[in-house]
Parts: C-alpha cells; structure tokens; sequence
C-alpha cells in the first residue's frame, strides 16, 4: 500500500468516526428505517415464496409423473371419455381420477378424497396410492376402505382402524381408516379411495374428474396436446401439471405484489430520510469540506467518501432488515400461517426457507436506496468551491440547486401519463412507478413553494407586527427555504402516505360494506355445511326447508365453476333467483343492464362480474357461448355486477335457466325471508330438526358482515402497520433535521441572545417553525396523498384485482393524525433545539470574532 492511499484510508477513518460520535442517533434512525423497509419486504417475499413452493409441491403429488391432464370445463366429466383417450394412440398409459371435497361434520373445512384406479394409479402417482395392512391387501379396493395422510388423521382423529363420517350432500357416508398413504406433504390433508368407492358411496356414478395420461417416448407432448384439445373442444380442457401452479401463480401474483409494493414504502421513506441525514451533514461539514479540499483532497476522494457514508448505512440497515425480515417470516408462518389474509393457499404448512436471490436482490435495494439518497449531497458537496464554503452563512447556497422546478415538474407530468398505463403480467406497473413519481416530484417542489409561501406570509405579517418571534421565524423560513424543505420533507413524505392509504382502505371497506348491504337482504342465510362439490339439498329437502315455521320465502342458489382458459384459474357460476326486469334488486351493477326486450330468441341471459371484463374482455351485450348445457346454447352478457370475492371472475344465471341447461336441481345456498313476526333463533331451531338439519349451517346477516369485515382488517394489518411506521418515521426526520439544524444555528441563537432575546423566545421560535413546517406539510401532504389515493383506489386496485370501488375521504381520521403530528414535531423541534440553546451566548459567536 503507499502512503497515499493509507493517508487516504486513516482520514476515511477519522471522518466516519468524527460523523458516528457526532449523530449517531440520527444515524441509527436511519439504519432502523433501511431495516424496516427490507425487513417487511423480505418476510412478505419468503412468506409468500414458501407458501406457494409448498402448494406447487402439493399440487405436483396430486398429479404425479403425468404428462397431460385431461379435465373438464365444469367440475366433472364423463367417465366415457376414459376408454376414448386410454385406447388413443400416442398414450402409454391413462389413469382416471374422481377428486371430491367431502364434507366433515363439525369441521370448517372439507376433506379432499382421491377416487383412483390402484393399479394405475401406481405407475403414474405412486406417492397417492394407499397402504393396506398385510392382514388385509384387498383393503385398496374395499367400497368401505379409506386411507389417509398423516396430517389428515391429525385433523380428524382418527387412527388407523378408527371409522369417520363424511358427508355426501346431507347423507352421511362412514367409513373405516385402513390404512395411511406412501407419502404426503407435511400439512397435506387428503384421502385416497377405490375410485368406484368413491363414484358410488358420493353419488357420483359415471362421473370422473380428469384424465391424467403418460404419453408413449417420443411423442410431442405439445403437439398431441393441441390436437387432443382441438379433438375433443372447449368442453374439456387439456393441461400440462405445471398449468396448475401457472394458475396458482397468476391467482396470487397481485396480492403478492401489492404486498411487496407496501413493505417497500417503508424503505422508499427511509431512503428520504438518508437523503435528509445525508444532507444536513454535508451542509452542516461545508466548511471542514471546503478546508480539505483546500489541503489538497480531491472532488472524486470527497464523492466517494460521502457515497461510503451512505453505503455502510445501507449495508447497516440491509443486513438487519434481512435478519429481521427471516424471523418476522417464521414467526407469521408459525404462528398465522403462510396467507397473510389472502387466503390463496390453504391447507399447506410451509417453513421458511433461505432464498439466496431474493435476498440479494433485498440487500441491493438496502443499498441502493441509502446511496440515491446520498448522491445529490455528495455531488453538491463536491461542485461547491472551496473558499465561498469556508465563509460562514454560505449553507443555504448549498441548497438552492434543489429549488429548481423543472425536474420535479417534469416528474409530477410522467406521473400522470402513467396513470393511464395498462397493467403489465396483471399488476399495475404503471401505477406504482405513477405513485413514487409523484411523491417525489412534490417533494422536489417543496423548496420553490416553500419560499413562495412563507415570503409571501413575511411581507404580510412584517405590516401587522404583533409578535416578534413569529416575525422571525417567518423570516427564517422565508429566506432558508432549502433548510426548510429539508426539515419538512420527512413531514411531507410521511403524511402523504398516511392520507393515501387512509383513503384507499377507507373506500375499499366502505364500498365493501354498502355492497354486503346490498347484497345480503335475506333475514337468515342456509348452506350445506363446507359441502365442497360432493352434492346439495335435493328438490324435496329444498321444499322442507321453505315450508319450515317462520319462513316466507327461500331463495335457493347453486354455486359451481367453469374453466373457459386453461391458463387461468376457473370462473365461480352462482345459479339463483333474479329479476331479468330488474337484476339491480339483487346484483350491485356497475352500469345499465341489458334489457330483456334486448335479447335475442332463444339467447339466455348471463351477468358477468367486473373482473370478467378484464380478464376475458366481457362487455355488455356480447354474444358467447359457454359450456353450460348443450353444444349449441348461446349467451348474452345482460349486465356487470361489482363482487369483493371472486377476483378470477363470476358469472350469474337464473336458476330456472340453469336448471333447463344442466338438469341439476341441487341447491347449495338459500336465502330465507321471515315471516313478520319469527325470530331468527326460532326459525334455525326449527331446521335444525329437519333430518338433514346437522348438515346446514345458518348465518344472520350482521355476523355474516362482522365477520368479512373482521377478514378484511386482517387482509390490511400490513398496511395499518404501515401507516403507523410512516408517522413514526416522520417524528424522526424532524427530530434528526432539526438537530442538525439548531445545533448548527448556534451562533444565530447566540446573537440572538446577546441583543437580548431569551431562552424561552429562542425555544418558542423553534417550536413555531416547526409548527409553520408541519402545517405546511400537513397540507401538501393532504394534497398529493389525495392524488395518490385517485391512483390507488382508481388504477392500481382496478388492475390489480379486477372489482371498482366508491371514493370515501376518512376526515376525522386523518384531522386527528394531522394533529398528532403537528403537536409532536412542534415538541420534537423544541427538544431538539434544546442543546443549541443551552450553550454560552459567548462561546456560540466567539467563531465569528
């Protein structure tokens, strides 16, 4: 090493420790914001990354080493295809499956039973196939046998030779556990049967619920696969295994993102607030800045020891946040399991694993963010000239490049063309990139108005002299606008974000709610208890149910699902009562409805859900067709209803129309009318003693609202976090700006002492800039977070999740926030000004003498 370069390496040295003595708690501020913001990221990254790796897994066993799969576009299909596709030419081997969500008394969940061909079964998915006892080999085609994986009998109790009930519709089905399955995923709850079992104790006979095929070597699997899909038409749906975890990641893709997008605001203001740290230190350092370059140090040495400054910060608060974002994550899936209110992968256990990427590309970000927050300072520092710095009162001057408007301008117009961007891979690109763009666009404008605003409040308060300390610190603020906008930025940022996402899940819970109202208008609400797709009420039960005490009507409903793309995750079919004259009266419709002199003969009338529109480009009057019924039925859109659950997509039919198509006269669902005067408590007592009553379950509609707005503040703890972190996170800027700035206004204060201004005055003037600041910032901050809150509620959620919401402004909220924060930076201001004052009036003005 020469001796330059070790020169080099001990001042490098003495200046970090020089800046860690003299702010380390502002450092530590922002190494735990840095941390924050990685921290949540990461764990939100690994949750979900563990989550869906375990569901693919699981999905992965279901399907074994088959090539292709053959299902259907509702939920089963005709066991007469089987013999079609086994018999084809290009197939090794061909291996029907009936899967069934059976339904467990006094469980919440169905159990998922595989009906399958054993001996074929075993060459295509050896994992699923049962283990009988040596006692009784036979067992793998008893019509009584059921075998379970280990966390199946977990759930349920229930040992090997122990018997369990399933339900089938309303019947029940009891079976003996002979025995376990080969392997499982730990967290796996599924059951395997003889698939002719299955067919007949589920009342499924004829019926299979895919094909799984292994072609012959050499086969072009893509080719055969288009020819058997163009073979057989869109009523039957020919995937590959991996189209399943295709759609399981296209499913949860948005919510995964969004998830990630509000963790990384957190880091987005903790890279303000090293550009603030950052800043105020190299103001507050221009002049011993200034002196070395006078000794010979050079402007490319003075970047580069500033840029480091800011890089071990970043390291600092990267390593930590990684740290912090493993634990949060096996904490949540220990704990809370892995979908953190999304509810995409249910029943898997997943356990956290080390993602080296992701946790690089973390680590980056850390870093990235601590050093574009470092840039600007240390090329300004680097611009300044040595011998105008060295002069005292020469900090503002350092500042006046940010006062210039174009580029934050210039950002705040990008920002809004990018509003009207489409979404790419189903998220919202445009409107995130929209969203930072105009955050720091109006904090680049902060300098310019800030000088616009408090001259123009100087000049007019200097003519009605009424206090001296106002008087002055208007003047303050008026002629150091950078200093200013510096101090107020962290204000700014913070309650921006804070109104922003106030506002979006203020109007999303309020449109959920108005919708809830809307459409739960029944007295009491009947479904078969978890029935899954093994059956419903009958017609029979059905009219035992309507003609209970107490029961005016009962609107009767069949919900199932449709698979019209085999890249995407199927489509809900509600089958129910509705007016074709007036379907507002049930649907919560987005626009006109078709009306029904609008139809063509023979047409029947379908109203798709918002997400239908983006997804699969639905519009009102489109002719379809769709595989319902036969070949040749066709369908009119009549209408665009808004739904809060479905987000892949739903379609509405009358049930009479579904009924005609179908022949399915099952019912899953009733919506019950009270006769004037029955109390709901009398009523479900009542069915409960219907034969099949242990079978349904009864919700009111105040406990079905309580309970989906209860989901709905789970889904966004996240957020709430967030907005707490943003306003914690704003206290500390100002607190950290501001005692870089009154420790480096001590000469002021002191001159100010000597012609006779008190402490008390000098704290007082403190709190009043710091109260002008914040209300200022306070109010750009209602602004631009409205502005941001158009984007949320209007772009990103639209595009993100397919369903529209009302705007709903949460007033007091964010009055009472507004409040806080201008109480708590008033005092934090004063705190912080409180070692520049206590300082001799002498020895603060003895440098300029």
């Amino acid at each position: 090493m020469t001796p330059l370069a070790a020169a080099h390496r001990t001042l490098t040295r003495w200046l970090l420790r020089a800046q860690w003595r003299s702010h380390r708690g502002r450092a530590l501020v922002a190494i735990a914001t840095i941390a924050l913001g990685v921290g949540l990221g990461y764990a939100v990254q690994l949750i979900n990354s563990a989550a869906f790796n375990e569901f693919s897994a699981a999905a992965r066993s279901l399907s074994g080493q088959a090539d292709l799969q053959v299902r259907g576009a509702q939920p089963f299909i005709d066991e007469r295809v089987y013999p079609l596709l086994a018999t084809r030419a290009g197939v090794a081997l061909a291996s029907p499956v009936l899967e069934v969500d059976a339904s467990v008394p006094k469980h919440n969940a169905p159990l998922k039973v595989l009906g399958i061909d054993v001996f074929r079964a075993k060459q295509i998915a050896p994992d699923l196939t049962g283990v009988p006892s040596p006692q009784a080999p036979f067992d793998a085609l008893a019509d009584d046998a059921l075998f379970l994986s280990p966390a199946a009998q977990q759930w349920l109790g229930a040992g090997i030779g122990g018997n369990i009930t399933l339900l089938s519709g309303t019947s029940p089905v009891r079976l003996r556990v002979a025995g376990g399955i080969v392997r499982a995923l730990p967290g796996q709850r599924i059951a395997v049967m003889d698939i002719a079992a299955v067919q007949w104790r589920f009342g499924m006979a004829g019926k299979l619920s895919r094909v799984d095929l292994q072609l012959a070597r050499g086969v072009d699997r893509e080719a055969f696969r288009r020819a058997l899909q163009q073979e057989l038409g869109g009523r039957f749906v020919v995937t590959e295994t991996r189209d399943v975890e295709s759609r399981t990641d296209r499913l949860s893709r948005a919510y995964r993102i969004n998830m990630n997008v509000l963790a990384l605001v957190a880091l987005f203001t903790g890279a303000f607030l090293v550009f603030s740290t950052q800043a105020s230190g190299v103001v507050r350092r221009r002049a011993q800045f200034a002196m070395l370059r006078v000794l010979g140090m050079t402007r490319a040495l003075l970047v580069r020891q500033i840029m480091f400054e800011g890089a071990l910060l970043g390291v600092a608060g990267a390593v930590l946040g990684i740290a912090l974002g493993y634990a949060v994550a096996a904490l949540a899936l220990r704990y809370f399991g892995s979908d953190l209110g999304g509810g995409y992968f249910p029943g898997v256990q997943p356990r956290v694993g080390f993602e080296p990427v992701a946790s690089a590309v973390f680590l980056a970000l850390g870093i990235g963010v601590a050093l574009l927050g470092t840039l600007v300072p240390a090329l300004e520092a680097a611009r300044a000239r040595p011998a105008p710095a060295l002069k005292a009162g020469s900090e503002e001057a350092a500042l006046a490049p940010l006062s210039a408007p174009w580029p934050a301008l210039a950002c705040l117009a990008l920002g809004a063309a990018l509003t009207q961007a489409p979404p790419v891979f189903d998220a919202p690109i445009g409107g995130y990139l929209a969203v930072a763009l105009l955050l720091v666009g109006g904090i680049a404008l902060m300098p310019r108005l800030t000088a616009i605003v408090f001259r123009t409040l100087s000049l007019w308060y200097a003519r009605r002299r009424t206090s001296a300390v106002v008087t002055l610190a208007l003047a303050r603020l008026a002629n150091a606008p950078g200093q200013a906008s510096i101090a107020m930025g962290g204000v700014l940022s913070s309650f921006t974000l804070i109104v922003a996402m106030a506002i979006m899940v203020a109007s999303f819970r309020v449109s959920v709610e108005d919708w809830l109202a809307h459409l739960l208008s029944a007295d009491l609400y009947v479904r078969m208890a978890s029935s899954g797709d093994t059956g419903g009420l009958r017609p029979d039960q059905q009219t035992l149910l309507a003609s209970t005490s107490g029961v005016a009507h009962a609107a009767f409903a069949r919900t199932s699902q449709l698979t019209l793309d085999a890249s995407k995750p199927p489509v809900a079919l509600l089958a129910r009562e509705i007016d074709a004259a007036d379907p507002g009266a049930h649907l919560q419709l987005t626009g006109a409805a078709l009306p029904p002199s609008a139809w063509q003969a023979g047409e029947t009338p379908v109203w798709a859900s918002e997400a239908m529109v983006d997804l699969y480009g639905y519009r009102i009057g489109q002719r379809l067709s769709l595989p319902i019924g036969g070949a040749g039925e066709r369908f009119v859109v009549a209408g665009i209803w808004r739904d809060y659950v479905r987000q892949t997509g739903a379609l509405q039919i009358r049930l009479a129309d579904y009924r005609r198509l179908t022949h399915d006269t099952s019912a899953t669902d009733a919506g019950v009318t009270l006769d004037a005067g029955a109390s709901a408590s009398q009523v479900v007592d009542a069915m409960k003693k219907l034969p099949f009553g242990d079978a349904l379950e009864f919700a009111q509609p105040g406990d079905i609202r309580a309970r989906t707005l209860t989901i709905f503040d789970r889904s966004f703890a996240v957020t709430y976090l967030l907005e707490a972190v943003a306003i914690v996170i704003g206290l500390f800027g100002v607190a950290a700006t501001f005692s870089v700035q009154t420790l480096a206004r001590s000469r002021e204060f002191g001159m100010l002492r000597h012609v006779g201004v008190t402490r008390r005055q000098v704290l007082a003037l403190l709190a009043a800039e710091g109260g002008l600041l914040t209300v200022l910032g306070i109010a750009m901050g209602c602004l631009l977070g409205f502005a941001i809150s158009l984007i949320l509620v209007f772009v990103v959620n639209p595009q993100s999740f397919h369903w529209s919401m009302s705007l709903h402004v949460p007033w007091r909220l964010i009055a009472v926030i507004g409040c806080v924060m201008l109480a708590s930076s008033c005092a934090t201001a004063v705190m912080a000004g409180r070692r520049a004052v206590s300082v001799d009036a002498v020895r603060a003005v003895r440098e300029d003498w």
